[in-house]
Protein backbone atom coordinates (compact mmCIF):
# COMPACT_ATOMS: atom_id res chain seq x y z
CA UNK A 1 0.00 0.00 0.00
CA UNK A 2 3.34 2.31 0.98
CA UNK A 3 3.29 5.43 2.51
CA UNK A 4 0.74 8.36 2.91
CA UNK A 5 3.33 11.11 2.61
CA UNK A 6 3.00 12.53 -0.76
CA UNK A 7 -0.25 10.80 -1.88
CA UNK A 8 -3.58 10.51 -1.04
CA UNK A 9 -5.09 7.59 0.81
CA UNK A 10 -8.92 6.23 -0.67
CA UNK A 11 -11.20 5.28 1.76
CA UNK A 12 -10.81 1.34 0.70
CA UNK A 13 -7.07 1.23 1.51
CA UNK A 14 -7.55 3.34 5.39
CA UNK A 15 -10.01 0.41 6.10
CA UNK A 16 -8.07 -2.48 5.03
CA UNK A 17 -4.90 -0.83 6.79
CA UNK A 18 -7.31 -0.62 10.00
CA UNK A 19 -8.28 -4.43 9.38
CA UNK A 20 -5.08 -5.43 8.36
CA UNK A 21 -2.99 -4.17 11.69
CA UNK A 22 -5.48 -5.70 13.62
CA UNK A 23 -5.85 -8.77 12.65
CA UNK A 24 -1.59 -8.37 13.04
CA UNK A 25 -2.33 -7.68 16.38
CA UNK A 26 -4.36 -10.57 17.11
CA UNK A 27 -1.77 -12.46 15.68
CA UNK A 28 0.77 -11.36 18.43
CA UNK A 29 2.62 -8.56 16.78
CA UNK A 30 2.92 -5.13 17.97
CA UNK A 31 0.56 -2.23 16.34
CA UNK A 32 3.71 0.10 15.67
CA UNK A 33 5.45 -2.43 13.92
CA UNK A 34 2.19 -3.26 12.19
CA UNK A 35 2.15 0.19 10.97
CA UNK A 36 5.92 0.59 10.03
CA UNK A 37 5.04 -2.20 7.90
CA UNK A 38 2.18 -0.41 6.33
CA UNK A 39 3.88 2.53 6.05
CA UNK A 40 2.28 4.82 8.35
CA UNK A 41 2.18 5.98 11.78
CA UNK A 42 0.24 5.16 15.24
CA UNK A 43 -1.05 8.66 14.87
CA UNK A 44 -2.39 8.45 11.76
CA UNK A 45 -4.04 4.78 12.51
CA UNK A 46 -5.54 6.52 15.34
CA UNK A 47 -6.73 9.10 13.48
CA UNK A 48 -8.55 6.72 10.76
CA UNK A 49 -10.21 5.14 13.84
CA UNK A 50 -11.72 8.31 15.33
CA UNK A 51 -15.01 8.46 14.59
CA UNK A 52 -14.54 12.04 15.07
CA UNK A 53 -11.87 12.25 11.52
CA UNK A 54 -13.98 10.51 8.54
CA UNK A 55 -12.04 7.95 6.82
CA UNK A 56 -12.43 9.90 3.66
CA UNK A 57 -10.67 12.68 2.03
CA UNK A 58 -12.17 15.88 3.76
CA UNK A 59 -10.03 18.50 1.85
CA UNK A 60 -12.41 19.54 -0.95
CA UNK A 61 -14.46 20.06 1.42
CA UNK A 62 -12.57 22.44 3.81
CA UNK A 63 -13.40 26.15 3.92
CA UNK A 64 -10.70 28.44 2.77
CA UNK A 65 -10.06 31.68 3.25
CA UNK A 66 -9.95 33.85 0.13
CA UNK A 67 -6.42 35.71 -0.54
CA UNK A 68 -6.03 39.44 0.60
CA UNK A 69 -5.48 40.16 -3.26
CA UNK A 70 -7.94 38.32 -4.72
CA UNK A 71 -10.31 40.08 -7.39
CA UNK A 72 -13.67 41.49 -6.34
CA UNK A 73 -16.68 41.24 -9.17
CA UNK A 74 -15.99 44.62 -9.87
CA UNK A 75 -12.41 44.29 -10.81
CA UNK A 76 -13.02 41.50 -12.87
CA UNK A 77 -15.69 42.84 -14.70
CA UNK A 78 -13.13 45.89 -14.97
CA UNK A 79 -11.08 43.43 -16.99
CA UNK A 80 -13.70 42.12 -19.35
CA UNK A 81 -14.57 45.39 -20.14
CA UNK A 82 -11.61 46.64 -21.18
CA UNK A 83 -9.84 44.07 -23.14
CA UNK A 84 -11.96 44.67 -26.30
CA UNK A 85 -10.89 47.61 -26.04
CA UNK A 86 -7.19 46.36 -27.32
CA UNK A 87 -8.65 44.06 -30.15
CA UNK A 88 -6.07 41.95 -30.86
CA UNK A 89 -3.70 42.16 -28.09
CA UNK A 90 -2.49 39.71 -25.63
CA UNK A 91 -2.66 40.67 -22.19
CA UNK A 92 1.42 41.35 -22.11
CA UNK A 93 1.02 44.03 -23.90
CA UNK A 94 -2.51 45.49 -22.48
CA UNK A 95 -1.12 45.38 -18.92
CA UNK A 96 1.91 47.90 -20.24
CA UNK A 97 -0.19 49.85 -22.23
CA UNK A 98 -2.66 50.61 -19.59
CA UNK A 99 0.26 50.92 -17.14
CA UNK A 100 1.21 54.06 -19.65
CA UNK A 101 -1.82 55.58 -18.68
CA UNK A 102 -1.32 54.95 -15.21
CA UNK A 103 -3.85 52.48 -14.83
CA UNK A 104 -3.53 49.24 -13.16
CA UNK A 105 -6.08 46.31 -13.17
CA UNK A 106 -4.70 43.40 -12.27
CA UNK A 107 -1.15 41.14 -13.72
CA UNK A 108 -1.10 39.58 -16.62
CA UNK A 109 -1.59 36.40 -15.63
CA UNK A 110 -4.51 37.19 -13.78
CA UNK A 111 -5.77 38.86 -17.06
CA UNK A 112 -5.10 35.87 -19.44
CA UNK A 113 -6.99 33.59 -16.21
CA UNK A 114 -10.24 36.07 -16.28
CA UNK A 115 -10.23 36.18 -20.25
CA UNK A 116 -10.23 32.58 -20.44
CA UNK A 117 -12.51 32.21 -17.53
CA UNK A 118 -14.66 34.60 -19.74
CA UNK A 119 -14.12 32.52 -22.91
CA UNK A 120 -12.12 36.13 -24.65
CA UNK A 121 -8.79 34.23 -24.50
CA UNK A 122 -9.12 34.25 -28.54
CA UNK A 123 -8.61 36.01 -31.85
CA UNK A 124 -10.16 39.72 -31.16
CA UNK A 125 -10.47 42.61 -33.50
CA UNK A 126 -10.93 43.30 -37.52
CA UNK A 127 -7.31 41.41 -38.63
CA UNK A 128 -7.61 38.13 -39.63
CA UNK A 129 -7.38 34.70 -37.88
CA UNK A 130 -3.92 33.24 -37.71
CA UNK A 131 -3.62 30.29 -39.83
CA UNK A 132 -0.76 27.55 -40.39
CA UNK A 133 0.39 26.78 -43.44
CA UNK A 134 1.63 23.52 -44.83
CA UNK A 135 5.43 23.48 -45.40
CA UNK A 136 5.71 24.03 -49.00
CA UNK A 137 6.96 20.93 -51.28
CA UNK A 138 7.43 20.52 -54.86
CA UNK A 139 7.90 17.62 -57.30
CA UNK A 140 10.66 17.68 -60.13
CA UNK A 141 10.95 14.85 -62.89
CA UNK A 142 13.82 15.71 -64.19
CA UNK A 143 16.75 18.59 -64.28
CA UNK A 144 16.31 22.56 -64.43
CA UNK A 145 12.86 22.95 -62.75
CA UNK A 146 13.68 22.97 -59.40
CA UNK A 147 16.85 25.01 -57.64
CA UNK A 148 17.84 24.50 -54.21
CA UNK A 149 20.13 27.09 -53.16
CA UNK A 150 21.39 27.45 -49.07
CA UNK A 151 23.94 29.53 -47.37
CA UNK A 152 26.39 27.72 -45.02
CA UNK A 153 28.96 29.34 -42.84
CA UNK A 154 31.99 27.47 -41.50
CA UNK A 155 34.72 28.85 -38.95
CA UNK A 156 37.62 31.24 -40.77
CA UNK A 157 41.11 30.86 -39.58
CA UNK A 158 41.13 33.43 -37.29
CA UNK A 159 38.45 33.21 -33.78
CA UNK A 160 35.35 35.08 -34.60
CA UNK A 161 35.78 35.11 -38.44
CA UNK A 162 33.32 33.14 -40.47
CA UNK A 163 33.25 32.01 -44.46
CA UNK A 164 29.81 31.90 -46.09
CA UNK A 165 29.20 29.12 -48.96
CA UNK A 166 26.49 29.92 -50.98
CA UNK A 167 25.68 26.96 -52.97
CA UNK A 168 23.24 26.30 -55.78
CA UNK A 169 22.08 22.51 -57.02
CA UNK A 170 19.36 20.51 -58.78
CA UNK A 171 16.88 19.18 -56.81
CA UNK A 172 16.24 16.02 -58.89
CA UNK A 173 20.28 15.42 -59.72
CA UNK A 174 22.34 17.42 -56.59
CA UNK A 175 24.08 18.46 -59.51
CA UNK A 176 25.89 21.81 -58.35
CA UNK A 177 25.37 24.23 -60.60
CA UNK A 178 26.94 27.15 -58.63
CA UNK A 179 28.54 28.05 -55.82
CA UNK A 180 30.71 30.96 -53.80
CA UNK A 181 32.41 31.55 -50.74
CA UNK A 182 32.00 34.87 -49.55
CA UNK A 183 33.29 36.22 -46.13
CA UNK A 184 30.04 37.94 -45.49
CA UNK A 185 26.21 37.43 -45.82
CA UNK A 186 24.26 39.61 -48.55
CA UNK A 187 22.02 39.45 -51.17
CA UNK A 188 24.05 40.97 -53.47
CA UNK A 189 25.99 37.94 -53.40
CA UNK A 190 23.61 35.40 -53.67
CA UNK A 191 21.97 37.46 -56.72
CA UNK A 192 25.46 36.91 -57.77
CA UNK A 193 25.73 33.02 -57.69
CA UNK A 194 22.18 33.13 -59.27
CA UNK A 195 22.75 35.01 -61.91
CA UNK A 196 26.09 32.83 -62.21
CA UNK A 197 24.30 29.70 -62.48
CA UNK A 198 21.63 31.14 -64.93
CA UNK A 199 24.69 31.82 -66.97
CA UNK A 200 25.76 28.43 -66.90
CA UNK A 201 22.51 26.17 -67.72
CA UNK A 202 21.47 28.79 -70.34
CA UNK A 203 18.49 30.51 -68.45
CA UNK A 204 16.72 33.50 -69.03
CA UNK A 205 13.69 34.99 -67.57
CA UNK A 206 11.51 34.56 -70.53
CA UNK A 207 12.42 30.36 -70.59
CA UNK A 208 10.04 28.15 -68.85
CA UNK A 209 9.43 29.19 -65.63
CA UNK A 210 11.59 26.89 -62.78
CA UNK A 211 11.56 27.22 -58.98
CA UNK A 212 14.43 28.49 -56.72
CA UNK A 213 13.94 27.01 -53.18
CA UNK A 214 15.93 27.23 -50.39
CA UNK A 215 17.04 24.59 -47.56
CA UNK A 216 18.16 22.25 -50.04
CA UNK A 217 18.97 19.44 -47.67
CA UNK A 218 15.53 19.06 -47.16
CA UNK A 219 13.47 17.79 -49.64
CA UNK A 220 13.69 14.73 -51.93
CA UNK A 221 12.27 13.63 -54.99
CA UNK A 222 8.84 12.52 -56.00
Amino acid sequence: MGGPRGRLISDSDRRQAIILIKEAVASGARETAACEELGISRRTLQRWRSNLSPLGDQRKYANRIAPANKLSEDERQAIVETAPEFKSLPPSQIVPRLADQSIYLASESTFYRVLKENDMQHHRGRAKRPCSKSISTHCTTGPNQVWMWDITWFPGPIRGSFFYLYLILYLFSRKIIAWDIWTEESAENASIVVRRAMISEKRTLVNEPFVLHSDPFQHGIE
